[in-house]
């Protein structure tokens, strides 16, 4: 199978970049590095990762937007991808229409976390009965983690109030300061949190998805709780430029979804709490613009300002 991978004189039939958008050691970053490994493998061809933070995380996208359609420059995204199109209309492309959506890599949980509350029951009831005064974090104004405690607020039935990080936080530090106490609670990836739980300073209320985490196995689903509309992932995707060959946007899916099914790179994810999905061409087009869909009415339905 891998050898019918190989190029064998067609595509890819020189080095290949992956563009990320966070810097290194973000999640894009770290995910990327595995994945190009394994195509330089699979394609007996150079994969490289370039970091490319900057511009509000837009940088990335906005130079392989521009960059030739075939398929030698590549984007891996979060589900930044969708909720930026709803977020920000001044972006210098257009997420949905400038990109073909090839693959999505993988999804993980986030956990809702808190210092001073034991359970989700507990934190609800106290938001419900004090609307707007309990506090969230996030890494950001319009950011993943502000967005899903934005869902989380529609979702549930509550009313809080978004603290964004301090100038120069990464996520690290602001759930380092959530931990102190520097607000109720917050949304995060479960990696950031996870030693933050194993010390005690931290609650895990609850986790996002639609299973539980192989990280956290006693923490249950929001959806357990009792809200069975919460399904809320961070997700990994691989995008080309617009207009990128059709057959090439097929050789990169079935590269892509070989590379992440493979057993030793499936096992290393699954131990970060990161599962492969198997979507990919049309449906993953699809996943995507029905992710614009839901960050837009998240947006309308809240008090969510794009400051």
């Amino acid at each position: 199978m891998e050898a019918a991978l190989r190029s064998n004189g067609g595509y890819p039939a020189q080095p290949v970049r992956i563009v990320e958008p966070f810097g290194r050691g973000g999640g894009p970053d770290v995910m990327a590095k595995p994945v190009a490994d394994k195509l330089s493998a699979l394609w007996g061809q150079v994969v490289t990762v370039e970091n490319c933070p900057g511009e509000g995380s837009t940088a990335a996208p906005k130079l392989v937007a521009a960059s030739p359609p075939d398929g030698y420059t590549l984007l891996i995204n979060t589900c930044a991808h969708a909720y930026s199109a709803a977020v920000n209309r001044n972006l210098p492309y257009d997420p949905l229409e400038d990109f073909a959506a090839v693959a999505a890599l993988t999804s993980q949980a986030y956990v809702l976390i808190a210092p001073g509350f034991r359970t989700l029951d507990e934190l609800i009831t106290q938001a419900r009965a004090r609307p707007g005064e309990l506090t969230f974090a996030s890494t950001g104004v319009g950011t993943g983690t502000h967005l899903a405690s934005e869902s989380l607020n529609v979702l549930i039935g509550t009313s809080t109030t978004h603290v964004p990080p301090d100038p120069g936080d990464d996520i690290a530090a602001t759930i380092a300061k959530v931990a102190h106490g520097a607000t109720d609670y917050a949304v995060s990836p479960i990696p950031i949190a996870a030693p933050h739980i194993r010390r005690g300073e931290l609650a895990a209320l609850g986790v996002t998805a639609s299973r539980r985490s192989p990280l956290l196995p006693d923490v249950p689903t929001i959806a357990e709780a009792g809200f069975p509309s919460v399904h809320m992932d961070l997700w990994f995707g691989v995008f080309a430029p617009g207009r990128t060959p059709d057959e090439t946007q097929a050789r990169l899916a079935a590269m892509l979804s070989t590379a992440v099914s493979s057993a030793d790179l499936r096992s290393r994810l699954v131990l970060q709490g990161l599962y492969p999905t198997g979507i990919c061409g049309a449906a993953f087009r699809n996943f995507v613009r029905s992710q614009y869909e839901d960050y837009r009415r998240i947006i309308h339905e809240t008090n969510f300002r794009a400051e």
